[in-house]
């Protein structure tokens, strides 16, 4: 069902108990994200972010991954929670996985000097517009998602595995599936203390 943009804002939360059951075809995924990457505004218009898509077993391998990884490195008391979250991850369908190119980044700081130390934070910017982007259409179509940072831990074992390139920087993982359950209300502070209208 369509919804309006500032619906889909407002229904757009962190789901964690999501499923493989499918919404849309993998062709529709990719196009959804390929379009968000497009259309997401950056500083410059420099275009610097890079995805990778991962969908049903590359999805699965990911997950995997991880907790391979982070099994020697979390006390063995408190791994079974650690499984039990990156499970639940792995329930979902797929996963997309953000990046910034350093050499973007680079060649915007070589031709305009004098905002060298801005480029940095202007890419950051840009990542959370695409995020919230992806995260958004994701919704509007149905799915849950929610957004994680298992970098700079599996970064390596990311990169050998689907060929990423070196100048390819992680910024956060997007697993998404369809929702099983619904998340926790939400409360919000007072909308007059966050937001000043001036007169």
């Amino acid at each position: 069902m369509e919804k309006s943009i500032k619906n889909a804002f407002e229904n757009r939360r962190s789901f964690y108990a999501i499923s493989k059951e499918k919404i849309l075809s993998d062709e529709q995924i990719i196009e959804l994200i390929q379009h968000a990457v497009k259309f997401s505004p950056t500083a410059y218009n420099a275009q610097g972010a890079r995805v990778l898509i991962l969908l049903d077993k590359e999805h699965d391998k990911l997950w995997d991954l991880t907790k391979e990884t982070l099994k020697p490195l979390v006390e063995p008391e408190k791994f079974a929670n650690t499984e039990q979250k990156i499970n639940g991850f792995k329930n979902g369908y797929g996963t997309v996985l953000f990046f910034e190119d350093r050499d973007t980044i680079t060649s915007l700081q070589k031709t305009y000097p004098l905002y060298e130390q801005k480029f940095p934070v202007y890419a950051q910017h840009s990542a959370g517009m695409l995020q919230l982007t992806v995260w958004t259409l994701l919704e509007s179509e149905g799915y849950g998602a929610s957004l994680q940072h298992y970098n700079p831990l599996i970064d390596e074992k990311v990169k050998q595995t689907w060929n990423i390139p070196d100048s390819w920087e992680s910024v956060a993982q997007m697993p998404f599936g369809k929702p099983t359950a619904n998340p926790d209300a939400k409360t919000f502070l007072p909308i007059e203390d966050r937001v000043k209208v001036a007169k």
